[in-house]
């Protein structure tokens, strides 16, 4: 009888950052559901790339994850193809300015519902599978968990909420499951940058003692590594060249 092989879920899985998780943890040995929202055909791409290197091997999983009853369909696409999660990243993030005097309800539900709501209910919701599976747990937080980005005050809130709900349920969830996060720092600009981004990606730059970017694979590499690591729970791995300890 083959063995059964241990499986991931990646929220936001198919592109940029989330691509990058997925096909690292494949060629670990994981099968791996991509969970997309409006990413279908990178989904569609990536899966069959994947299932060509190892038969059967990654699947398809849709949903809103800061919609009302997201995570729980998200769960439920998960589950039609099994009973067991060995691994959850909470990748899927949503990203924009919000100024003060101009933020609303839908931003607030928005950037809330993706970085922080969601993982908790997906979380909640996959309880017996990650428990089946003696599972681990990486959310991808942000830098700007504990350094606010200045015009970001609802994203940098709604990460910092994820922080704590890493600690939280690594107190929570143990022993079974370990809980770990990652804080990426300079990796990926966001798609549409405008003048003002382009400014602020100097001075970023100018205070990361590596001097650089890093790359996605870098982020790939610490999922990876706490996704296997048994007597780590409750921490925030930074992966942001060194910026953290400037002030």
């Amino acid at each position: 009888m083959a063995e059964q092989r241990p499986v991931a879920l990646v929220t936001g899985g198919a592109v940029r950052v989330g691509a990058a998780i997925s096909r690292r943890l494949h060629a670990d040995g994981f099968d791996v559901a991509l969970h997309y929202r409006r990413s279908r055909r990178p989904a569609e791409e990536l899966a069959a790339e994947l299932n060509d290197v190892r038969a059967d091997s990654a699947f398809l999983v849709a949903g809103d994850l800061a919609a009302t009853g997201g995570p729980q369909t998200i769960a439920a696409g998960f589950l039609d193809r099994g009973t067991t999660c060995d691994l959850l990243v909470n990748n899927a993030s949503s990203f924009f300015p919000t100024a003060v005097d101009d933020a609303d309800d839908a931003a607030w539900d928005e950037l809330f519902g993706s970085n922080l709501r969601g993982p908790f209910f997906l979380i909640q919701t996959l309880l017996p599978a990650l428990q089946a599976g003696q599972g681990a747990i990486v959310n991808l937080v942000d830098i700007h968990a504990e350094r606010p980005l200045a015009g970001y005050p609802v994203y940098s809130m709604a990460k910092a909420g994820l922080v704590m709900l890493t600690r939280s349920l690594a107190r929570e969830l143990a022993p079974l499951i370990r809980v770990n996060g990652v804080a990426p720092g300079a990796i990926l600009w966001p798609e549409d940058p405008d003048d003002a981004w382009g400014r602020e990606q100097e001075a970023i730059l100018k205070r990361v003692p590596l001097g650089r970017t890093g790359t996605p694979e870098d982020i790939a590499d610490a999922v990876l590594y706490l996704a296997r690591a048994p007597y780590v729970t409750g921490q925030i791995l930074a992966v942001d060249g060194g910026r953290s300890v400037v002030i």
